[in-house]
């Protein structure tokens, strides 16, 4: 029977370690190449509005964009994580190593998606620290900062693996990267308060999950929201929940995984 319990720990373990691995092998790239990519909008940014925009609302612009750029590299590499690992074992023809072991569709979604979100949440930590040695970040609320840093590693992860289980070859996934993940990341309010967008503009910006991610990753450390925090936790449990239905579904029937 397909479901967790009596659930098949060591494979799923053995599963997860390997996506554990796999980034950890080449940290240069998969966490200290974020940490240098942050800084680098963080640097622009304040040289180029800092001096034009020091405030937003009663918080001070670097304090108000940090939370949002560390967010930003934290969801990139969850959804790279997974979404490279299948799409590299399509292409190479070695997916059969993860759709033969003994496991059940839960089991690969969970060990897989939680090795996309733990690369996250490593991203996120070593991102925060690197950072809060130029920005001063003040926990407000750590369970919100926890809640979001994990759901929303977890929500980019679950994608990339719908993504990559989709994806046939390389560009099919640099696709998606090109023209969901980066426009909605981007739009999201990451550099900015929605409150200063038009009407209709924050209508597009509250259907964004994206949006809920960041803004109650950010009330973690300020305090301010732009949506009610209790909203933002609906949105990602509810997302994250239709996202596991499909990977689940494309695991179980094979999905452009069996030939």
């Amino acid at each position: 029977m397909d479901n967790l319990a009596g659930s098949n720990w060591i494979g799923l373990g053995t599963l997860y370690v390997r996506e554990v691995r796999r980034f950890l092998k080449v940290y240069t790239q998969t966490i200290i190449g974020p940490v240098v990519t942050t800084l680098l909008f963080l640097a622009v940014f304040v040289l180029a509005m800092g001096r034009s925009v020091r405030m937003v609302g009663d918080i001070p612009f670097t304090e108000f964009l940090a939370p949002g750029l560390i967010m930003m590299a934290m969801v990139q590499n969850a959804f790279a994580n997974t979404s490279s690992s299948i799409v590299i074992s399509k292409v190479q023809g070695n997916i059969v190593d993860t759709l033969m072991p003994p496991l059940t569709a839960h089991e690969q979604t969970l060990a897989i998606a939680m090795g996309g979100a733990t690369r996250g949440v490593v991203v996120g930590v070593v991102v925060a620290a690197v950072v809060a040695l130029f920005v001063p970040l003040h926990i407000h609320h750590f369970g919100y900062i926890l809640f979001h840093a994990v759901g929303a590693s977890l929500m980019l992860s679950l994608l990339g693996l719908v993504g990559g289980i989709w994806s046939d070859k390389f560009d099919h996934i640099a696709a998606v990267t090109n023209f969901i993940v980066t426009p909605l990341s981007f739009l999201s309010g990451t550099f900015y308060s929605i409150s200063r967008l038009p009407e209709n503009f924050q209508f597009f910006a509250h259907i964004n999950p994206f949006f809920y991610m960041i803004d109650g990753f950010r009330y973690g450390f300020i305090g301010v929201a732009d949506a009610p925090p209790m909203r933002g936790l609906a949105v990602i449990f509810f997302v994250n929940l239709v996202l596991w239905v499909i990977c689940y579904r494309m695991f179980k029937t094979g999905y452009k995984l069996k030939a």
